[in-house]
């Protein structure tokens, strides 16, 4: 084999339909396109949506719902979290930087502490937030609690 005789597989390739070359080709006249109407003419072209002029779906369903623009979304890392990391590469403080670090986070993620799971080492936790629960459970094994 040799690139002089390469073609492709048997039945892989269509031949091109060539339109509006005369009655000769079969496909001359009207092009393939029928008789009259708007999809006839040249420069059609259809708007998103429509539906033959029957009223359109995003006409008929009632408008709903509202976006918060000012919505600060917050990644939930839970203190049982927080517990594997301090056991698994032996920490003592954790940062949202460590987070990022060890892949719990992404890179612009802010992070709220939530307090599902136990806790049983002593850490000094930063974030961004954290629930009261969170706090409490910290707190109470000696921990610290800085908010950013």
């Amino acid at each position: 084999m040799e690139l002089h005789n390469l073609k492709p597989a048997k039945g892989s390739t269509h031949r091109e339909k060539r339109i509006g070359r005369g009655q000769g080709s079969g496909r001359g006249g009207t092009s393939t396109r029928g008789h009259k109407g708007a999809k006839s003419r040249s420069g059609y072209s259809k708007k998103i949506g429509f539906e033959g002029g029957q009223m359109p779906i995003q006409r008929r369903l009632p408008k709903f719902g509202f976006k918060n623009r000012n919505r600060v979304e917050y990644k939930a890392v839970n203190i049982d979290t927080l517990q594997l990391l301090a056991e698994k590469y032996n920490l003592e403080v954790i940062t949202p930087e460590i987070l990022k670090e060890k892949g719990v986070i992404s890179r612009n993620d802010l992070v709220k502490i939530l307090g599902k799971g136990e806790l049983k080492a002593k850490l000094e936790v930063t974030a961004h937030k954290f629930s009261q629960s969170a706090v409490k459970s910290i707190e109470e094994k000696g921990g610290k609690v800085i908010t950013l």
